[in-house]
């Protein structure tokens, strides 16, 4: 489906003002945007968002590995949260990046109402990032828009970006994900058969499927929560390849504290609290399953301060 179809498909009956981007995270940055975006739309237009569904970067420039923060569902469902009535998911092709400036900006007015563009001091639109704001603004004076420009948002001495916040989640800084997104980092994903090696050591876990090419933190020991059926579980997580049994498929194998159930085929959502140790291999079971203990012990101490710290 070219750029015009996608358009088309999700023509509004009204007036915009919009911003467009790819929104990974919908981070401090993003909602800082956003929030400017409301307020410009004021009540005669309708704010709206278009956003893609995949990093340009992996379009121009294949062989670029982007790990995803959210999915691409999850984006606009964050996005809407922030109070935005419309947002447009788009497909980023080869046909996309071929469009010019030109003719995606008359699309935008002539299929989108556009009365104005709410955009980064660095954002650009089209062929070769031809449609800079500059460029947009002569652009506007001849289709009747307007552009305004909203300086990126810093925190802790730095642009809070998505590059930064997927750095964090390697570190395994969970603290610093939350500070950056408003919330904490999570992943998503269906439990799938394993091993049964965690049952054997008394301590069964959930093995997750995770989506391919989304962001999954750093080796190690994590406090969780994990959500099941809409309720919220304390849990433990291990992200890595289990070196003490010589293995090397890396895998997430979520621990539910006191839970009692059949997860298999179940979707999880597992936030992050913080890490509470990083991958280690051990001299033999015992040593493994006294460990085991000592992190689960950890993930409630942590969990019950999380909750403390967080109550409504």
């Amino acid at each position: 489906m070219n750029l015009r179809h996608q358009l088309a498909s999700a023509a509004p009956d009204q007036d915009t003002v919009l911003t467009l981007g790819v929104f990974d995270g919908v981070h401090l940055g993003h909602q800082h945007l956003i929030r400017r975006l409301i307020q410009m739309a004021g009540p005669a237009c309708v704010p709206a968002v278009l956003t893609f569904s995949n990093h340009p970067a992996t379009v121009l420039r294949p062989g670029t590995h982007i790990g995803y923060l959210n999915t691409a569902a999850e984006k606009v469902r964050l996005i809407q949260e922030q109070g935005v009535e419309l947002v447009v998911s788009l497909d980023f092709t080869p046909e996309v990046a071929r469009v010019s400036a030109k003719d995606f900006s008359a699309m935008l007015v002539e299929i989108f109402r556009t009365k104005g563009l709410v955009l980064g001091p660095d954002a650009a639109l089209g062929h070769n990032r031809e449609g800079t704001v500059d460029y947009l603004r002569r652009r506007g004076d001849e289709l009747g828009f307007w552009v305004e420009t909203v300086h990126p948002l810093v925190l802790d001495g730095a642009e809070v970006k998505s590059s930064r916040i997927r750095t964090a989640v390697l570190q395994g800084d969970m603290a610093a994900c939350a500070r950056l997104l408003s919330r904490k980092f999570s992943i998503n994903g269906q439990v799938v058969e394993g091993d049964r090696r965690g049952k054997q050591l008394g301590f069964p876990t959930a093995n997750l499927e995770v989506e391919p090419g989304m962001m999954v933190p750093g080796d190690g020991i994590y406090a969780t929560w994990a959500d099941i059926d809409g309720v919220r579980h304390p849990s433990a997580t291990s992200i890595g390849v289990r070196p003490t049994f010589g293995l090397t498929q890396r895998l997430v194998e979520v621990y539910v504290i006191d839970f009692d159930g059949d997860l298999y085929g179940k979707d999880l959502c597992v936030e992050f609290v913080g890490k509470l140790r990083n991958q280690q291999t051990f001299p033999g079971v015992e040593a493994l399953i006294d460990q085991i203990n000592r992190d689960v012990a950890g993930s409630r101490l942590v969990l019950a301060e999380d909750r403390r710290t967080h109550v409504a």
